[in-house]
């Protein structure tokens, strides 16, 4: 492991303590600090992400692109989770994508992996967000929505290539999760 891979590790477990500190918060209640706690989550990932890809240069290929979309993904299951036109069945659901992200032993574990280990939650984000489409207007999610290109467009375009980005075996297990 080089210092480089270490540094990510680093960056994932201050992301999971992160969470944790927001999620207690979230449940008593001080909903703006969790949303500062949130988006320091989201400035991390990111700037692992973009890390990860620098040393990997060519080889992460399009599947670096794809990994660029996990952090506009936990923001917007986040926002999803705490805005009141979104059904408490969705929130839920939304929730649920967003402890998998922190979930230290899923199934491409960033702690052993690095930031490549987030594919795994991109996926499971996305089919819970193309999953609440059935019941909660897209413009909801769009409002919400800090990628460059349109979400439905993005959650599309993942899930395409999904199979490719995790595996059959993997996404076959993320869809009997949701």
């Amino acid at each position: 492991m080089d210092q480089s891979d270490d540094e990510d590790t680093e960056q994932i477990d201050a992301n999971e303590a992160d969470f944790g500190v927001a999620m207690s918060e979230a449940a008593e209640g001080s909903e703006s600090y969790s949303k500062e706690r949130a988006n320091r989550f989201y400035d991390r990932m990111r700037e692992g992400i973009r890390r990860y890809l620098e040393n990997k240069g060519s080889l992460a290929g399009k599947t670096g692109e794809y990994l660029m979309l996990a952090p506009d993904v936990f923001v917007l299951l986040w926002r999803l989770v705490n805005d009141s036109r979104v059904n408490a069945k969705n929130k839920v659901m939304l929730g649920s994508g967003l402890a998998y992200y922190f979930f230290p032993l899923d199934i491409m574990p960033e702690g052993f992996l690095g930031p490549i280990g987030y594919i795994d939650d991109l996926v499971f984000g996305v089919y819970l967000l193309n999953k609440i489409l059935a019941d909660t207007d897209a413009a909801i999610l769009r409002e919400h929505w800090s990628g460059s290109e349109d979400i439905l467009t993005s959650i599309q375009n993942v899930l395409n290539a999904a199979d490719n980005l995790v595996g059959s075996e993997i996404l076959g297990r993320i869809k009997k999760s949701k």
